[in-house]
């Protein structure tokens, strides 16, 4: 499995991470500077500025040292357009670098909030 890596800069080319079978929509390689408002494990608030590492059209993996729980809910907001979103936490991954990789999704549908145009859901990849 291809685990996904931070990027570096403000507006890079995304690239194209292929799972098909797994995902409900394709997930691209995308440092979007974002903050996370929620409560942590312990339920106290916290506000933590962070970046995405993967994005798709129904959420994102991004990494936090918040300690969060699965299925609890946080607010994100995108620092370039100021627009914001709930979330769901709907996984936990590896910690790295003091950080955990977390996965979210919008609890409302949000496909225009990274603001990129994500290929069609029966998009395919010609191999080489």
């Amino acid at each position: 499995m291809h685990m996904p890596r931070p990027l570096t800069g403000q507006q890079e080319k995304p690239a194209l991470v292929l799972d098909p079978g797994r995902r409900r929509s394709m997930r691209v390689l995308l440092s979007v500077p974002i903050q996370v408002v929620g409560k942590n494990n312990k339920n106290k608030d916290f506000e933590e500025d962070t970046r995405t590492l993967v994005v798709n059209a129904h959420g994102a993996l991004i990494a936090l040292a918040a300690a969060v729980v699965a299925g609890q809910q946080v607010q994100i907001s995108n620092h370039a357009t100021k627009q914001s979103r709930d979330c769901r936490i709907v996984h936990l991954g590896n910690s790295h670098s003091g950080k955990i990789q977390v996965g979210i999704e919008f609890v409302e549908p949000s496909p225009s909030f990274w603001q990129i145009d994500f290929p069609p859901d029966d998009w395919v990849v010609p191999e080489n």
